[in-house]
C-alpha cells in the first residue's frame, strides 16, 4: 500500500506543474488558454489511443463479458455520460487555465480544486436521497471561510481585486464537481483508459472549433522551441504519465485515503509557484489554504457516500 500511496502523491505533483509551466508560457507569449488546453489534448490523445488499445485487446483476451466492457459494446446510452465527461473536460481545462492566466497558478489552483470535493460531498447527499450530514456542511462552511480568506490574500499581494480570475477558478470548480458527479453516478462499467480516450477526445473537438473561431492559432508559428517544449510536457508528463501513475497507485490503495493524498496537488502547487514564480500567498493566504485543505480532507473521509454510488476510476484531477 505505500508504494500506491507514493505513486498517487507523485501523481500529485506531476498535475501540480501544469499550472506553474502554463503561467510561464502566459507571460512569455501571446497563447491563449483554450489553445494550450487543446494543444494539451492533441498532445495526449495518441498516449491515451495507445493505452485504450492495450486494454482492448487485453479485454479481448480475457474473455471479458461484462456490458460496457469492450469499445464494441458501447451504444448511445453508455456513450452519453463519457460524452458528458468530455464537455466538463474542455469546460474545465479552459477555465482553470485562464484562471491561471488571470490571476496565479497557486489561488487559481487552490480554489478550482479544493472547493469540488466539498461540493461533491453536499450535492451527493440529495442525489443518494439522504441529508449531508453535520461534518459535511462544518466543511462547506469552512471552504467558504478558507476561499474568502485566499481572495483575499490575493487583493494584499496583487494590490486589486483580480475578479475575473477568481470567477474562472470558481467556474473551473463548479464544472470539476460535474464532472466528478458525472463519473460517480453515470458510471457505465467503461474501461479506465477507454474512458480517458473517449473523454479527451470529445473534449478536444469541443475545443477545436472554438480556438479556431477566436483566432487561437494565429501565431502558433511564432512559438520558440522552448515554448514547444513547454507545451509537450504539459500533454505528457501532468497528462499522460499523472493519471498512469494515480490508476497505477490506485490497484493497491483504499479509494478513501487515495482521495486525501490527491489533496496535496494544490499545496504542491503553491509551493511551486512560491518557489518558481515568487507568487506569496502571504499569512491570511497560507491560513486559507490551510483552512481549505482541511476542509477537502473532512469532505473526502466523512463526506456522504453511499455503497450503491461507488466511486469511479474517473474520479481524478482533470
Amino acid at each position: 500500500m505505500i508504494r500506491g500511496a507514493l505513486l498517487i502523491a507523485l501523481a500529485a505533483l506531476l498535475w501540480a506543474t501544469t499550472g506553474i509551466v502554463a503561467k510561464f508560457l502566459f507571460t512569455g507569449t501571446e497563447l491563449q488558454a483554450t489553445t494550450l488546453a487543446f494543444l494539451r489534448l492533441a498532445v495526449a490523445l495518441p498516449f491515451f489511443w495507445l493505452l485504450m488499445r492495450r486494454e482492448q485487446r487485453h479485454l479481448r483476451n480475457a474473455n471479458a463479458d461484462a456490458p460496457g466492457s469492450s469499445l464494441r459494446q458501447l451504444n448511445l446510452k453508455s456513450l452519453a455520460p463519457l460524452a458528458a465527461l468530455g464537455l466538463f473536460q474542455a469546460i474545465y481545462q479552459g477555465s482553470y487555465l485562464l484562471a491561471v492566466d488571470l490571476t496565479g497558478a497557486g489561488i487559481a489552483t487552490l480554489i478550482a480544486l479544493c472547493l469540488p470535493p466539498v461540493l461533491v460531498a453536499i450535492l451527493a447527499a440529495p442525489l443518494l436521497g439522504e441529508k449531508p450530514g453535520l461534518l459535511t456542511i462544518m466543511a462547506l462552511i469552512t471552504a467558504v471561510i478558507g476561499t474568502a480568506m485566499l481572495v483575499l490574500s490575493d487583493m494584499d499581494t496583487s494590490g486589486t481585486l483580480r475578479l475575473a480570475g477568481i470567477l474562472m477558478a470558481l467556474l473551473a470548480a463548479l464544472v470539476y464537481t460535474g464532472f466528478t458527479l458525472t463519473s460517480r453516478y453515470s458510471s457505465t462499467g467503461t474501461p479506465v483508459f477507454t474512458t480517458a480516450f473517449i473523454c479527451f477526445f470529445t473534449a478536444a473537438l469541443i475545443l477545436l472549433p472554438v480556438v479556431g473561431l477566436s483566432g487561437g492559432f494565429a501565431g502558433l508559428e511564432e512559438l520558440a522551441l522552448r515554448h514547444w517544449l513547454m507545451v509537450a510536457f504539459i500533454g505528457i508528463v501532468p497528462t499522460c504519465i499523472g493519471y498512469v501513475s494515480f490508476f497505477a497507485g490506485m490497484k493497491t490503495t483504499p479509494a478513501t485515503l487515495s482521495s486525501i493524498i490527491v489533496t496535496l496537488e494544490p499545496l504542491f502547487v503553491a509551493l511551486l509557484a512560491w518557489i518558481f514564480l515568487e507568487e506569496v500567498l502571504g499569512p491570511i493566504g497560507i491560513t486559507g489554504a490551510l483552512i481549505l485543505t482541511a476542509a477537502v480532507v473532512v469532505a473526502s473521509r466523512y463526506g456522504g457516500k453511499s455503497p450503491a454510488a461507488p466511486k469511479s476510476d474517473t474520479e481524478t484531477s482533470i
